[in-house]
């Protein structure tokens, strides 16, 4: 599986932005989606994940803000966040799993995007 992600970029404080992750696999309506983030000197962190049946996963801390969805016509998914913040500055990653493994920690998902980034300007 190959995972492109895009739509990154900079914004200012309480703008909005919504980031697509096109998957290349046959697949991919039965993969499990996740999106996570990192910032300079931080750790990798879980942002939102969408099941194969589109139930979704966003942490409290952001699930006001942010949104998860998936197309799987046009095998995308796609992380619509509004109100960013400045905290919000970090690379962006896409990451896929197959059907059977779920969760929040990277370890679960095999495939990884090249990442996007998302800097929010105060």
């Amino acid at each position: 599986v190959q995972l492109q992600a895009s739509g990154g970029g900079l914004v200012q404080t309480g703008d909005s932005l919504t980031l697509s992750c096109a998957a290349s696999t046959s697949t991919f309506s039965t993969t499990n989606m996740a999106w996570f983030r990192q910032a300079p000197g931080k750790e990798r962190e879980f942002v939102a994940l969408i099941t194969w049946a589109s139930r979704t996963i966003i942490p409290d801390a952001i699930k006001d803000r942010f949104t998860i969805s998936r197309d799987n016509t046009k095998n995308t998914v796609y992380l619509q966040m509004n109100s960013l913040r400045p905290e919000d500055t970090a690379v962006y990653y896409c990451a896929a799993a197959p059907q059977n493994k779920l969760g929040s920690t990277s370890s679960k998902y095999d495939f990884w995007g090249q990442g996007t980034q998302v800097t929010v300007s105060s």
